[in-house]
């Protein structure tokens, strides 16, 4: 559902500061916090929180005077980095990151399983969640640490419903078999683990072993979308072509 026409340009870009803010700082954000971003007064700032609340694009967690996004906050957020994607009139310059993975993918350019791993590997460096890819028949994933140390998933029920997404997600990959370059999976759309608070993030690509090859992240709901969707979609493109 797109809510643009009930949403005025600044909302639509106080909602990406308060995302972009809590996947810097792991803690509801404040309107001071927003006032002095936007240079306006901190009362505006609540009233424009409050059209949010009621979109249920951001909600006050507890007693907190800070805001958070809800998984259909990011949705709206996601769809928003996806149509400025779609409309760019030609491909963004490679920046450190993008150039780092291909780097290190490019020396193992003779061999597909290493090439995937490298790239799976370098996903985990750059984003700090964990990374995974099918070489074949296999789930390959790296970075388990890096999952389990968020603040989201120190509480049980969260690791729980993490594990079971894990367990799961090789044969719904290959089940559902995801059909577009860049797909992801926000908390409550995901296939399993619906309660994890994950996201994740996945490319479709050829290679050798399959047409529907995948590489990608799983990591909070709380993370900087725009980084991380572009370097698994660099991932599985880069990928698709040496492989």
């Amino acid at each position: 559902m797109r809510y643009t026409e009930a949403m005025t340009e600044r909302q639509i870009q106080i909602l990406a500061a308060i995302i972009e803010q809590y996947a810097e700082i792991a803690a509801p954000v404040g309107s001071i916090t927003l006032a002095k971003l936007f240079g306006v007064s901190s009362a505006t700032i609540r009233s424009e929180m409050v059209k949010l609340e009621e979109l249920g694009f951001i909600m006050q967690p507890h007693t907190s005077a800070g805001r958070i996004p809800t998984d259909q906050g990011y949705r709206f957020y996601v769809n928003t980095l996806n149509d400025a994607h779609a409309n760019e009139a030609q491909p963004m310059q490679l920046d450190r990151g993008t150039r780092a993975l291909d780097a290190r993918v490019n020396t193992h350019g003779d061999r597909a399983d290493h090439a995937i791993r490298s790239a799976v590997d370098s996903l985990v460096d750059l984003t700090h969640n964990l990374g995974l890819a099918t070489i074949g028949d296999q789930l390959y994933m790296s970075g388990m640490g890096n999952l389990f140390s968020q603040p989201e998933f120190m509480q049980g029920n969260h690791t729980q419903a993490v594990a079971r997404l894990l367990d799961n997600l090789e044969p719904w990959l290959r089940e559902a078999a995801p059909n577009e370059p860049l797909n992801v999976f926000i908390g409550a759309e995901n296939p399993i683990g619906k309660t994890s608070g994950a996201t994740l993030i996945i490319s479709r690509f050829r290679s050798p072993y399959s047409d529907r090859s995948y590489i990608g992240v799983l990591g909070p709901t709380r993370q900087s979308y725009g980084k991380v969707m572009r370097l698994v979609r660099h991932a599985g493109a880069m990928l698709e072509e040496v492989l």
